[in-house]
């Protein structure tokens, strides 16, 4: 039984590599720290039980230790502080939660592999948000990097690592990732802001939804969809953008989720507030993923209207469930 390690495992994205892995007979070791759980789908599920292993990526003995007694076959690397916002008002942190841990994580798959001379495969979960502010639109593996947060900035360190090691013979790769969404999305993230705000105006619980930049365009895919591609990143070792190819505004995606419940002018519902405009906002973030097409025959499941119809409807349940309940 093939054997995962996998960082950010209680995460939106890793919890749905997490299943994937269980579902296709892996054995899943997921380093979580303490305090946080796995979600249901994954306790004691399938055949290849999920193995919890407590730690914290700032504890570079520990994650060495992990990688260590856990020996995986691949190590699947998504874990870390995510909020672009966010990593503006803590800078340190972003560096040493999001690129310091990469480079403890290569080190250890490098010594591994060399250890029991068997091929040990990385995988990181890059970001678009490494390229900052694209001259060209779509971006490809070759686009410059150019971060302009310290998020950006963080994943850049540990993109650039994975191709080092990359040159030395480790299978590494790098999933360059667009925006991803799901109803697992924290809520401290603008498209599960609006989803949310959305089904509580809907359920009239609410009245508006205040929010920063409308006219930022990414391009956002189904988490699922991203989770499937990371996974089957593992068989190789290259750089790869993880996209949709289309792009939408903040402003669309407000549109389609009011849409969602019947609503044609939810604009009306929204109020723009300086405070959650950034410092630095890449204007547009376009992927070309046609190499993730070409080498692992990838390729996206679910449009944009339809990923936020049903984080829209995820939302609403869980809303209906607590009023029930009330």
């Amino acid at each position: 039984m093939a054997r995962a390690l996998v960082t950010g495992i209680t995460g939106q994205t890793g919890s749905y590599l997490a299943e994937l892995l269980v579902a296709r007979g892996w054995q899943v070791h997921g380093l979580v720290r303490a305090g946080d759980e796995l979600p249901d789908s994954l306790i004691g599920a399938g055949d290849g039980p999920v193995v919890e292993h407590i730690g914290d990526l700032v504890d570079a003995p520990r994650l060495d230790e992990i990688l260590r007694d856990v020996a995986p076959d691949a190590v699947f690397h998504l874990g870390g502080l995510t909020s672009v916002a966010e990593s503006w008002e803590r800078p340190v942190d972003f560096a040493l939660t999001t690129a310091m841990p990469t480079a403890t994580l290569l080190a250890a798959s490098a010594a591994l592999q060399e250890a029991r001379g068997e091929r040990v495969a990385f995988v990181h979960a890059s970001s678009a948000e490494i390229f900052g502010v694209p001259q060209t639109s779509p971006q490809t593996e070759s686009t410059p990097i150019a971060p302009v947060s310290p998020y950006g900035a963080a994943k850049a360190y540990g993109h650039m690592l994975v191709r080092a090691y990359r040159r030395s013979g480790l299978t590494a790769s790098n999933c360059i990732l667009y925006n991803h969404e799901s109803p697992r999305r924290p809520t401290t993230f603008v498209t599960r802001k609006i989803t949310r705000g959305v089904a509580r105006i809907a359920r009239g619980l609410e009245s508006k939804i205040v929010l920063g930049n409308l006219d930022a365009r990414r391009d956002w895919g189904w988490a699922p969809d991203y989770a499937e591609a990371i996974l089957r990143a593992s068989t190789v070792a290259d750089d790869l953008v993880i996209a949709t190819g289309v792009e939408h505004s903040v402003r669309d995606f407000v549109t389609a989720a009011f849409r969602a419940v019947g609503i044609d002018d939810g604009l009306a519902f929204v109020e723009q507030d300086e405070r959650f405009m950034r410092p630095s906002d890449a204007p547009e973030l376009l992927g070309d993923a046609r190499r993730a097409h070409e080498l692992l025959g990838w390729s996206p499941s679910v449009t944009f209207d339809e990923l936020v119809r049903r984080m829209v409807e995820a939302d609403l349940a869980v809303i209906d469930g607590e009023m029930a309940e009330s």
